[in-house]
């Protein structure tokens, strides 16, 4: 039982995303350890630094707080953030539901919501230029981009991704729905394919190579361990 639940834990715990990087904090080694016993269920968090962002912290706390109290089984969740400078006030205030603005009163700088909003809309242009240099490799054209609809699109997990990103921001997934769409859902007309895409790029190297960079910070902060979402 005990096994299964922890397996149901980790797994509530891999749609759990580092909201800058669209990683899952299972995949980049951010869960540093889950203890299971009588439906009770504590959940380490640590980042790469210890002074990664109280912002992009708390929300990864607090949507693993969120995620593990759906698990069937689970009566009661603790998550701890660990070795980080704010880590008592971001737990204290996760733990009691207090909302990241009451936690840090007088000291939070903007709206969490529209924060997420950004991220999943460089999420959303990352994961567009991942398809369409699958599609470019395969054959397409820049032009052929543009004519080319959700059900076009080749099955697979690049895919589902990036219709779920679609979907957290409110935009059209049907089949029938224009493939190159910008993060307004307004189609991208032929003529506009070319710099659209060299957009993309940008977006995409610089969400690469800060996922690369919190890797190795975390591989060097912790060299005897991964977390345990890692090999």
């Amino acid at each position: 039982m005990t096994a299964g639940l922890t397996g149901a834990v980790m797994a509530a715990l891999a749609g759990v995303r580092d909201p800058e990087l669209d990683e899952s904090v299972t995949d980049l080694g951010f869960v540093a350890g889950v203890t299971v016993a009588d439906g009770r269920v504590e959940v380490g968090l640590r980042l790469p630094t210890y002074f990664c962002a109280p912002n992009f912290a708390w929300l990864m706390v607090n949507d693993a707080q969120a995620a593990v109290r759906t698990v069937p089984g689970v009566s009661e969740v603790q998550v701890h953030l660990v070795d980080h400078f704010a880590a008592d006030e971001i737990n204290a205030g996760v733990g009691e539901d207090q909302g990241f603005d009451a936690t840090f009163a007088g000291l939070a700088d903007g709206d969490l919501d529209e924060l997420r909003h950004v991220f999943r809309r460089k999420a959303l242009g990352a994961r567009q230029d991942r398809l369409c240099r699958t599609l470019l490799a395969g054959g397409a054209t820049p032009g052929d981009l543009a004519q080319r609809r959700l059900g076009d699109l080749p099955p697979g997990p690049d895919t589902d991704t990036y219709l779920q990103r679609r979907a957290e921001l409110g935009m059209d997934v049907s089949p029938g729905a224009p493939f190159l769409a910008d993060q307004t859902g307004a189609p991208v007309s032929p003529e506009r394919v070319t710099p659209y895409l060299r957009r993309l790029r940008t977006i995409a190297v610089s969400i690469e190579g800060n996922a690369g960079f919190c890797r190795g910070l975390l591989a060097t902060r912790y060299p005897n361990g991964q977390g345990v979402g890692r090999d």
